[in-house]
This record gives C-alpha cells, structure tokens and sequence, in this order.
C-alpha cells in the first residue's frame, strides 16, 4: 500500500493539474465530492453528480447504482484517489485523469469526462476504468 501511495505521489508531481484554473478545480470538485458521497453511503448525492446523459441512461437511482456497483467497484469504494493529467477541451469540457487505489488494494485508472451545465456546475458525462499496471511495482 505505501508504495502504491508513494507512486501516486510521485504521479501527481510529474503530472500537475493546471493550478489556479477555475474551470479545473470545478470539475475536480464535482468528481471529489462523489467519490466522498459514495464513501459516505450518500448514493443520492453521489447520483447529483451525473450529467443528464448519465441520467437517461440510468433515470433512477437504483439503476444508477446497481450500474456502479457492479462495474465500478474501485469508484464506489475507493481507498484513496488522486488527480491526474487533465485536459480541457473547451471551457465547458474537460477529461480528467484520476489515479485510484481500489477497495482490493490494485491501481485503477479512472478517466472522466465532464460538461458544464447551464446552472454553472460540471457534471460527469461518463467514467472509463481499467487496471493500472504502470503504478504496481
């Protein structure tokens, strides 16, 4: 575990988000704040993170859920998490690199896509997870 964590420190400083932009922090923020409602057991509040898109596809929050916990363990109960390479497509659209340590203790690579919505808030239009095998040692 402390060198997985070692390795996601060493990432982050080789891979610096882009410091000071508000648009960054913003969606950063809004995949922050899920990954803490999913830790705390808020499936709502984690469910008021998804774009609309997620939303039709998954209009419930049971099915939302039953989606998450069945393909995105490592999202659902992350051990710990940090940011990775990000880059912003416009200033309404961003990819997001995240870096997870899963609940079984292997290195995750999360990468989220965001949009800006009208009420100013970025949400999460979709998530792609896959096994890291460049932070295992």
């Amino acid at each position: 575990m402390c060198r997985a964590l070692f390795a996601l420190a060493f990432f982050m400083m080789a891979c610096p988000a882009l410091a000071g932009d508000a648009e960054v922090k913003s969606a950063q923020g809004a995949i922050e704040g899920q990954l803490k409602a999913f830790l705390a057991g808020d499936n709502e509040g984690a469910y008021s993170y998804a774009a609309p898109n997620v939303k039709r596809i998954f209009p419930t929050l049971d099915t939302f859920m039953s989606m998450v916990t069945s393909a995105y363990q490592p999202v659902y109960r992350p051990r710990n998490y940090a940011f990775g390479k990000v880059r912003e497509l416009s200033t309404t659209s961003i990819i997001q690199q995240v870096m997870i340590v899963g609940p079984d203790g292997k290195d995750y690579e999360a990468v989220y896509t965001l949009e800006l919505q009208p009420d100013g808030k970025f949400r999460i239009t979709s998530v792609s997870l896959r096994a890291s095998n460049s932070l295992s040692t």
